[in-house]
């Protein structure tokens, strides 16, 4: 039984996610079609501040890469679809097969929260197959507002047949998805396979294995939202061995890699999505470093305690605080920072305050600022010893 510490445990967390040197992952040679490989999944939303999360992924970990790049990494070269993963998330390609016990349930159910139609399912397959690739609207429109309840029968019929694994979406045109039938758009060979449900289990955990390093069950079956007693039954078979990381309160289950050398390198300084894979499970975060974050951008104005889209500064390896931001022309704004109590005492305050402006400046960079401004500081007896001038 390998033993870890906790620091030892949080930096081979770091390392996995790309976050800590770059060995392993390859990404800085490979982009984002290698880091996406890698990490297994990158969560989509549609709140977009600075930027789109799936965006925010890569940049935390490759820098200011192009936009232009990231989006045709994610849909320009069929090396990829989305699915249901951690939550609605860009997948590699290879992972089709690997979604088979998912697809299959849905197909079980029949449903998912709501009654599909099958004329309308068979007009978008007719549709499709002669005209395709198409967008909703050209499918037959949706009713406004974005709550399934309020979906046009087709947008009912076309989530389900993605659901089920007969359409994909091969682009996004204006946050649209664009669809095409999955014979058409995922490789013949990857199409073909049909893997059993401990098959495609197994391989989810391993791939989560690789891409945390070291987790509890809980957390393996976080990753891709699987079921717990999934988990139990393929942690052996996904190659993943025991570990005790002191102070977790539960076993815990390492990639043999992630053991095989000492995490080292270069701690990344950046601002992470709130739905980066780092901090997308509360529940790792708050275990692993010490940080309980959630984000607050559906709960009521008035009720925000660090923001709407309070992004986790991440530097040194330790999560030091928030920032809220913002833009206004070529301002970026930190409408709100909240650091954390241990981060700003004497000995640590003018590494942190360094680590905040360096994170602010180079996203500024990345989203074409040339100026900054924080309005609130959290403690603000700290406002008078802000730096914010630019990096020399």
């Amino acid at each position: 039984m390998n033993e870890l510490t906790a620091d030892e445990a949080r930096r081979i967390q770091l390392r996995a996610q790309g976050l800590l040197g770059a060995a392993g992952l390859g990404h800085r040679r490979g982009g984002v079609p290698a880091l996406l490989e890698h990490l297994g999944a990158v969560q989509l939303d549609t709140i977009s501040v600075l930027a789109r999360s799936h965006e925010l992924v890569p940049y935390a970990r490759l820098g200011p890469v192009g936009r232009a790049a990231v989006e045709d990494a994610y849909w320009g070269g069929g090396t990829t679809f989305e699915y249901w993963a951690h939550a609605a998330s860009i997948l590699p390609i290879s992972e089709w097969p690997s979604f088979a016990f998912r697809r299959r349930a849905f197909r079980a159910r029949g449903v998912r929260w709501h009654k599909v139609s099958d004329d309308v399912c068979d007009e978008i397959r007719k549709r499709l197959q002669t005209d395709g690739p198409l967008t909703t609207k050209e499918l037959g429109g949706a009713k406004a507002g974005g709550d399934w309840w309020q979906w046009s029968d087709h947008k009912i019929a076309i989530e389900w047949l993605l659901d089920i694994g007969e359409v994909v979406c091969v682009q996004r045109v204006g946050w649209r998805r664009v669809y095409d039938l999955a014979e058409r758009a995922v490789p013949a060979e990857l199409l073909a396979q049909e893997p059993d449900d401990a098959t495609c289990l197994a391989r989810l955990v391993a791939h989560t294995g690789r891409a945390l390093g070291v987790a509890t069950k809980a957390d393996l079956a976080d990753y891709y939202r699987l079921k717990q007693d999934q988990v139990d039954a393929v942690t052996e078979a996904a190659g993943l061995v025991p570990v005790r990381v002191q102070g977790w309160k539960n076993g815990a289950w390492a990639d043999p890699g992630a053991l095989a050398t000492p995490p080292r390198g270069r701690h990344t300084t950046t601002l992470l999505s709130p739905f980066d894979s780092l901090v997308w499970d509360r529940a790792r975060t708050s275990r692993v470093f010490g940080f309980d974050h959630r984000l607050e951008a559906y709960t009521p104005k008035a009720k925000r305690v660090h923001g709407y889209f309070a992004m986790p500064l991440l530097s040194g390896g330790r999560l030091l605080g928030r920032v809220d931001p913002g833009r206004e022309g070529t301002t970026l704004i930190a409408r709100q920072v909240t650091l954390e109590p241990w981060a700003v005492t004497p000995a640590r305050v003018e590494s942190t305050l360094e680590a905040l402006r360096t994170a602010l400046w180079n996203a500024a960079a990345w989203v074409g600022c040339d100026a900054l401004r924080i309005d609130r500081l959290d403690p603000s007896h700290l406002t008078p010893s802000i730096d914010l001038s630019p990096p020399a």
